[in-house]
């Protein structure tokens, strides 16, 4: 049994991943706020209309959703420079995955938007209220309390994607258990709490999520 787990390797072990947990959360907190408000620019500038706009747009979208994520990573952090780009590893692992994402989030803001009953901008042309203010105060505070649980799995699922930076060698959670586990040829612990740390930030997010959707709900109650 002690082949196959040791406790006092485990107890050794967990504050160093507790700590390039740290890193995984930075990554994930600051690629998921880059993606929401790409996303939401992205969307607003798909439903221009402007063909000059909106067809460039959707080409940039369809680009980004339809390439790999990993492709991506690699491209900004060794291409870029080529171009005299240049960005430290976490910066361009976070940048990646705040413009992946955030194509995935403006189909969603997308989606909200266009739930907006067109006699909401109407009325606000009537009462010669300027764009950005219908936006600002009448269309986007309708439009992303429904979208707020779709928002949600994608903050889930960018948190799982960030192992994929440990291709260019971010320290985050999975590139430390794989130095760990080259030290003494042990992965089974490593490996395995960082699945378990994987799980519990997403329960968290989960819930905390469900905190947010309950609270924009008993606004629009209010309201």
């Amino acid at each position: 049994m002690n082949d196959l787990w040791d406790w006092t390797y485990t107890w050794e072990i967990l504050p160093i991943l507790a700590k390039a947990s740290l890193v995984t959360i930075q990554a994930t907190i600051l690629g998921f706020a880059l993606a929401a408000t790409v996303g939401l620019v992205l969307a607003i500038l798909r439903m221009s209309r402007s063909g000059w706009v909106a067809i460039p747009t959707a080409g940039f979208v369809e680009f980004i959703r339809s390439t790999p994520l990993l492709i991506q990573i690699f491209f900004i952090y060794f291409v870029f420079p080529e171009f005299g780009i240049h960005l430290s590893a976490i910066t361009a692992g976070v940048l990646a995955l705040g413009l992946h994402y955030g194509t995935y989030c403006s189909e969603v803001y997308r989606a909200g938007l266009a739930n907006i009953p067109r006699g909401q901008w109407e009325a606000s042309t009537a009462l010669n209220i300027s764009g950005y203010y219908t936006f600002r105060d009448i269309i986007i505070p309708q439009a992303i309390p429904p979208v707020v649980p779709a928002l949600g799995n994608y903050l889930v699922a960018l948190f799982k994607e960030t192992p994929l930076l440990s291709a260019i060698a971010v320290l985050e959670l999975m590139q430390t258990a794989k130095i760990l586990g080259s030290e003494n040829f042990r992965y089974t612990e490593p490996i395995t709490l960082v699945g378990l740390f994987f799980l519990v930030f997403s329960l968290i997010t989960a819930a905390m999520i469900r905190q947010v959707e309950r609270y924009l709900g008993q606004r629009g109650e209010v309201r």
